[in-house]
């Protein structure tokens, strides 16, 4: 069987976004927030963040911010049967 090819889930434009962003805080001029009021950039991820979230805003292909996959069911099964295990041991 033939591999179907993968699709880019990130534009090349945008990784030159990244990259530029990348250049600026390894010079040390990458400020975060409006107008650089944020202050300096101090980690690679953020880095790669800003520059992500520049390239959203020009309009090039990035995938959406991640959210977590945390599974709202499970959460409420455990929080439904640790409640109902209090109101028998008072009883």
């Amino acid at each position: 069987m033939a591999r179907k090819a993968k699709k880019r889930r990130y534009s090349r434009s945008s990784g030159s976004d990244v990259e530029s962003e990348m250049r600026r805080y390894k010079k040390g001029t990458a400020k975060s927030g409006r107008k650089g009021r944020g202050g300096r950039v101090k980690s690679r991820k953020q880095a790669i963040a800003i520059g992500l979230s520049k390239a959203r805003k020009k309009g090039k292909k990035v995938p959406k911010k991640a959210s977590k996959k945390t599974s709202k069911k499970r959460t409420t099964k455990k929080k439904t049967a640790k409640k109902s295990k209090r109101k028998s041991s008072k009883r």
